[in-house]
């Protein structure tokens, strides 16, 4: 996404120790600020690191048993093969992409007694699909042993997730999606019961290891165990404030109104990739309908100060993605779209 430069700016703020109070104070700071954000109480990991390497510690600290893995598209395929690459158990669970995982289809599988962790995706930015959380997680509460981990990479900041009242262990975001700033730093909350299964899993690695970090923080009063990207932090402290300032109902609402807007248009020009009763509000996936040459459309919209997203993975020139998330405007939306159809002579 694109970031302010008032954003950007904050990352050039002089250095200080990363073993001071003053960094302590801004770490704990963060913390206060995110758990208004996502709605909740529990604790606050942050990570230098993608949201990828969260993922990777949830699946790693948190599973003694075996993992659920759901995937509804492309990322969560990704945390199969990041169980599998470190001997985690798992078995994977993946929906025909551009359609949701159900309440039963949760049921069918934690009912077996065999898993101890499921990972959900909750918007999957290669389908353009985000899945009912809410139903989804009236089912995982039946099964109170079960951590539940969430990828919310790119929708948490522009869609609301109340953590606490869905019952949310583990979610996971970055700072490069509707965070608004760049890449580079991830951050969970990590609730009680994940810090119990944490404290009876063996090896849960070691950088990545989220009980460690959990620990860390609380014995050194909100410092890291290894150093942390302060730069990001003097962003993500400032961005915060931004966001909190904007009000989290009407940020929400801002997303939902560049949401719908794109979607009227694709409808009109294009088609939806996926369901239509679960679509993002961060992103939308169109289909290729019209056979464009994506790359192309790209080049010169590159020319204009513009950009989108060919299809990912196995739907890269089939559709074509539009974001509209962070600190992204309606009218920045309707410039893209005037633009893409001045291009394409759509209008």
């Amino acid at each position: 996404v694109e970031v302010r430069p008032a954003v950007l700016g904050k990352m050039a703020t002089p250095m200080i120790g990363h073993r001071s109070k003053d960094a302590s104070a801004l770490q704990r700071r963060i913390t206060g600020k995110l758990q208004q954000i996502l709605y909740t109480r529990e604790a606050i990991l942050l990570s230098t690191s993608s949201g990828s390497g969260l993922m990777e510690g949830a699946v790693r600290s948190c599973t003694l048993k075996r993992a659920a893995v759901f995937a509804i598209g492309a990322f969560g395929v990704r945390w199969y093969e990041m169980a599998q690459s470190n001997n985690v158990p798992a078995d994977l669970f993946e929906v025909e992409w551009g359609t949701a995982v159900t309440p039963e289809m949760i049921d069918e599988v934690l009912s077996t007694g065999k898993y101890d962790l499921i990972t959900i995706t909750h918007n999957e930015t290669s389908t353009g699909l985000m899945n009912p959380l809410e139903t989804i997680a009236g089912a995982v509460k039946n099964y109170p042993d079960v951590v539940f981990a969430l990828d919310a990479v790119s929708s948490a900041g522009g869609s609301k997730i109340e953590v606490d009242e869905i019952g949310i262990d583990i979610c996971i975001t970055s700072t490069q999606k509707a965070l608004g700033l760049p890449p580079g730093m991830a951050l969970c909350t990590f609730s009680k019961k994940a810090i119990e299964r944490a404290q009876q899993v063996p090896c849960r690695g070691y950088y990545l290891d989220l009980l460690s970090l959990y620990d860390y923080i609380q014995k050194k009063d909100y410092q890291y165990p290894s150093t942390p990207s302060l730069s990001h932090m003097f962003a993500l402290d400032y961005q915060l404030d931004c966001i909190l300032a904007e009000g989290l109902d009407q940020r929400f609402a801002r997303h939902i109104e560049m949401a719908e807007y794109t979607r009227q248009w694709a409808r009109e020009y294009f088609e939806l990739f996926a369901d239509e009763r679960y679509l993002s509000n961060t992103l939308t996936t169109i289909k290729n309908t019209r056979n464009i040459d994506v790359a192309a459309l790209n080049r010169e919209l590159g020319v204009r100060g513009y950009q989108i997203s060919n299809g990912y993975g196995k739907l890269k020139d089939k559709t074509f993605r539009i974001a509209h998330m962070a600190d992204c405007t309606l009218e920045e939306v309707k410039e893209l779209i005037d633009n893409i159809n001045d291009i394409l002579k759509l209008s």
